[in-house]
């Protein structure tokens, strides 16, 4: 069973940046397609970004491109979402989710088969 924690979420002014963990137990992240979305009050869940299961390619959300980076951590067994230039627009709850044996990746919700609990960011001033 694979277990996803997030970490590094907080209060932060904008124009700063964050760097989100996702650690993995269980399983290994590299043996899954892992993905990083948000929840803001009142809204859907929003696919972010994703890393295929070989880490070989990359995806984002055309609102976030530039800004956010996935990274893969096999040593630390953890993903990694680094944020920039946060806006206050970006304050919501963020989640990882895994597909294990995928080797592809994808920004919807309904393709990945494990969650993490979610990390709060919060941008204000």
């Amino acid at each position: 069973q694979l277990r996803l924690v997030e970490s590094g979420g907080g209060l932060v002014q904008p124009g700063g940046s964050l760097r989100l963990s996702c650690a993995a137990s269980g399983s290994t992240v590299d043996s899954s397609a892992m993905g990083w979305f948000r929840q803001a009050p009142g809204k859907e869940r929003e696919g972010l970004s994703c890393i295929s299961r070989r880490g070989g390619s990359t995806d984002y959300a055309a609102s976030v491109k530039g800004r956010f980076t996935i990274s893969r951590d096999s040593a630390k067994n953890a993903v990694h979402l680094q944020i920039d230039s946060l806006k206050p627009e970006d304050t919501a709850v963020y989640y990882c989710s895994a597909r294990p044996t995928w080797d592809s990746c994808s920004l919807g919700a309904y393709w990945y088969t494990y969650w993490g609990q979610g990390t709060q960011v919060t941008v204000s001033s």
